[in-house]
C-alpha cells in the first residue's frame, strides 16, 4: 500500500538535485504542471504490485510520459535485449 507522506518525502528528496529522467536521460521540467508530459514524477523501478518496495532504492525521477509508457513493466537492464526464436 502506498503512503502519501512517504511518497511526498521521496519526491522532495529526489527533486532536490533535479536529476534527468532515469528512462530517457533527458531533462525534466520541474516547474511544469503535473499533467505536462515532461513534468516530474517518481517511478518505482520494480512496480509495487510485482514485489518492488516503496523505498528510495527502488524509486527514480521520471517524466510523466516515460512513467506512463513504462507502466507496470519491469525494465530490462541497460544493454539487454529480448531474444526470441521463430519458426517460419
Amino acid at each position: 500500500m502506498r503512503c502519501t507522506t512517504r511518497r511526498n518525502r521521496h519526491r522532495r528528496i529526489i527533486a532536490k538535485d533535479k536529476p534527468a529522467c532515469h528512462w530517457c536521460l533527458e531533462d525534466i521540467d520541474y516547474a511544469a504542471d503535473w499533467l505536462h508530459p515532461l513534468a516530474f514524477q517518481i517511478d518505482h523501478v520494480i512496480p509495487l504490485h510485482k514485489g518492488g518496495l516503496d523505498e528510495l532504492s527502488n524509486i527514480v525521477a521520471a517524466h510523466r510520459r516515460c512513467n506512463r509508457a513504462k507502466s507496470d513493466k519491469i525494465p530490462l537492464p541497460p544493454g539487454a535485449t529480448y531474444v526470441t526464436e521463430r519458426s517460419w
